[in-house]
């Protein structure tokens, strides 16, 4: 199915008029399509994290009477789960809503290992939330979409909230979007000069990209993966586990590597992180303004300054690269002080064509982790 023919769609049916949320790879025709009707505007919001457009979608509603769209990947059902529960359900405010989820992890298909279980309880989920819900397969009609739609026009005036499931390959868009930014660097170069200076320092690695290039960055190196943990999923929480690993482990070094996108889903950490100041955590944040793992959609961090709010979050010692001299020095500077430093560093997007996959799993990267972390 064309993305912009369900689109149409919800349109037509539903009188959406606010579309706001998390993207996914799943759905990138979907939010490519909307990016192409309305960029990033007041129609079109794309938010830290899934509680916080299902937030946006409740305001939408409250202000206008009109049905907002919130979009995500499966794993961002925990996020919007207490803002329903708590907001929008029909046992409280009845505030109606339509959820677009990727559907990643789908039973019988391969995926990663983050997905999988994630995957099996997408539907029991929505099910357990008193959502209906609609699967978008690859070989729906857009006839038969309409009539599932139809059947969700009473359930949306009760004040309930519905969801489309949307399987892998179900939409499709002639007019994909191209998003770059003005930075020049590669975040896998970066990496490359990160990994060069920290010696045997402890990493802790974000969601995505950044974790499979820190993966091959060591099977080149020859080097062992005992020194990082990938955080394979739960984005945006990173820095909290570095956070308890570096307030454990006070006499090794403790580094984050961390993204934009994944700062932004949960920034509160920032400020636990600064109010316990561990001497011995770097928190590096590889920004590309950009969820690029899932399609490379803008986030706000072009907007706003993520330096000055680690400062006022307490971080000690603030630096900031955008080359890979930059980057050389900074990480440096950070391996020598004895105090919670913070270092953003401007990046590109892309990756490799070719960039693979860790080829251990989660499991054996955590007993080696953990294993290394004991003989310390």
């Amino acid at each position: 199915m064309r993305a912009d023919d369900f689109i149409d769609v919800l349109e037509e049916m539903f009188g959406i008029g606010l579309y706001t949320g998390v993207p996914d790879s799943l759905l990138g025709p979907f939010t490519g399509e909307i990016m192409n009707r309305y960029g990033v505007s007041d129609k079109h919001i794309v938010a830290a994290n899934e509680g916080n457009a299902t937030g946006l979608a409740a305001g939408y509603h409250l202000a206008t009477g009109r049905i907002p769209c919130v979009y995500m990947q499966n794993s961002g059902e925990g996020n919007m789960l207490n803002p329903y529960a708590s907001l929008m359900a029909p046992e409280v405010y009845k505030i109606p809503c339509v959820f677009v989820v990727g559907w990643r992890g789908e039973p019988g298909t391969k995926d990663e290992p983050q997905h999988v279980f994630q995957g099996e309880i997408t539907q029991s989920l929505m099910e357990l939330l008193t959502i209906q819900t609609v699967i978008i397969r690859k070989d729906m009609a857009i006839d038969a979409l309409k009539e599932a739609a139809e059947g969700f026009k009473d359930l949306l005036c009760e004040g309930k909230c519905v969801a489309f499931i949307v399987e892998k390959g179900a939409l499709t868009s002639e007019n994909p979007v191209k998003y770059t930014n003005p930075y020049t660097i590669k975040r896998e170069d970066a990496l490359k000069e990160i990994v060069r200076n920290i010696g045997e320092d402890i990493i802790v690695s974000t969601t995505g990209k950044a974790s499979r290039e820190l993966f091959e960055i060591r099977e080149q190196n020859g080097q062992s993966h005992k020194y990082d943990f990938l955080t394979v999923g739960s984005m945006g929480h990173s820095s909290s586990i570095a956070l308890s690993i570096a307030l454990e482990k006070k006499e090794r070094k403790v580094w984050c590597i961390d993204g934009d996108g994944a700062v932004l889903m949960h920034m509160g950490a920032m400020a636990v992180i600064g109010a316990n100041a561990p001497c011995n955590y770097v928190h590096i944040v590889i920004n590309n303004e950009s969820h690029e793992t899932v399609g490379g959609m803008p986030t706000v961090a072009a907007k706003i300054d993520l330096a000055k709010i680690a400062e006022g979050c307490g971080y000690k010692r603030i630096l900031k690269a955008s080359t890979l001299e930059e980057v050389a020095l900074a990480v440096k500077t950070a391996k020598e002080a004895e105090e919670l430093t913070f270092i953003e560093i401007k990046t590109a997007l892309g990756a490799r064509s070719d960039l693979g996959r860790p080829t251990t799993t989660a499991e054996e990267n955590k007993e080696n982790f953990m294993q290394y972390i004991k003989e310390m």
